[in-house]
């Protein structure tokens, strides 16, 4: 991210800014926590970087593409390729097990799925240690469980980064351990990026750089002491 600016109510007198002039790098394989009050601009960042929304002003280049060049078939592609989701709440489809509901992002280029795909999927689950559960249905499973799926959804297309909204927010400690840990192995293993929006400091002290946004502004870059050292950026 380069200079990003976003701003709502373009042209209206009601216009408002709610990112200024944001410069962000993420490096491959990184494990970051972004962190910062309710309404400091995390939410705005973070749909920015998953490519849901465009910067008014500014770049963002992922894996060498300037997103701002491209059109929204473009975007939707990279997106799909590119980028993960895990939110708060697992969006699970409740009426599909576990394995169909890895399989979705495989869906959406191909209308049927295949054995490569079913494999694919069984594959994930067993990463995250669901295979015994992958033929339950997803509103049968704990909530531990669930984000387990979500993880494993979240890694179909085998993306560079993972984008993490509270993904342990909804859950008990044991669970958000659990979560958590599980996260930063498939991290280590497969050198996935992670950018995790959290609250609990906590859990952002284990990450390897804490980004804190404040009114709209990266105010600080860490690097903590689970990257080895501790220094500002």
């Amino acid at each position: 991210m380069e200079g990003v600016c976003k701003s709502y109510n373009v042209g209206t007198p009601v216009e408002v800014e709610v990112l200024h002039g944001v410069d962000l790098v993420l490096r491959r394989g990184e494990f970051i926590a972004l962190t910062g009050l309710s309404g400091s601009g995390k939410s705005t960042l973070l749909n920015l970087i998953g490519l849901l929304d465009r910067p008014t002003k500014g770049r963002i280049v992922i894996e060498g593409l300037d997103t701002g060049k491209l059109d929204d078939t473009a975007i939707t592609k990279l997106r799909g390729h590119s980028i993960g989701f895990v939110f708060q709440y697992h969006c699970l489809i409740s009426a599909f097990t576990a394995l169909e509901n890895v399989m979705m992002p495989l869906l959406v280029e191909n209308t049927f799925p295949n054995e490569e795909m079913t494999a694919r999927a069984r594959s994930l689950l067993a990463e995250v240690g669901l295979t015994q559960w992958e033929d339950n249905l997803a509103n049968n499973l704990s909530g531990g469980q669930q984000q387990r799926v979500a993880i494993a959804r979240g890694l179909a297309m085998n993306p560079a980064l993972i984008l993490a909204d509270e993904p342990t927010g909804n859950l008990d400690t044991k669970s958000a351990d659990t979560v958590f840990d599980l996260m930063q192995q498939v991290n280590k293993t497969n050198g996935t990026t992670f950018l995790i929006v959290t609250h609990n400091m906590d859990l952002a002290r284990k990450c390897q750089r804490i980004v804190e946004v404040v009114d709209g502004r990266v105010a600080a870059s860490v690097s903590t002491a689970a990257s080895g050292k501790l220094e500002a950026q």
